[in-house]
């Protein structure tokens, strides 16, 4: 499960970050074709932040979708997953959102 080390670097970096001592909610990103499950990062959370200043804070994940343009017609896609068909049948599709993993905010008490 490669959520566990993602999330180890997500707690690493706010700690590092973050100077105050009471650190109350953490603002993820994680767009819904990086491959990163958001259900796993909630588990890990709770394991990796035990003992830390991140113990109390609660995890918020927004999951943007997928968007992709395709490069035959240029017509911009909305995509569940990686592999995608536009309508006018091309796959060849630039991926525009959805591969995001990010700290969008901490905030603190």
């Amino acid at each position: 499960m490669h959520e566990l080390g993602i999330t180890q670097s997500i707690v690493d970096a706010v700690l590092e970050a973050v100077d105050e001592p009471v650190i109350e909610r953490v603002h993820l990103e994680i767009g819904r074709l990086s491959g990163v499950v958001p259900d796993a990062i909630r588990f890990c959370f709770e394991l990796v932040a035990d003992g830390t200043r991140l113990s109390t804070a609660d995890l918020d994940i927004a999951e943007p979708a997928g968007r992709g343009e395709c490069r035959s017609c240029g017509q911009e896609i909305a995509m569940d997953e990686l592999l995608a068909r536009c309508p006018c049948g091309g796959v060849d599709i630039a991926i525009l959102a959805g591969q995001e993993l990010r700290i969008k905010a901490v905030e603190v008490g």
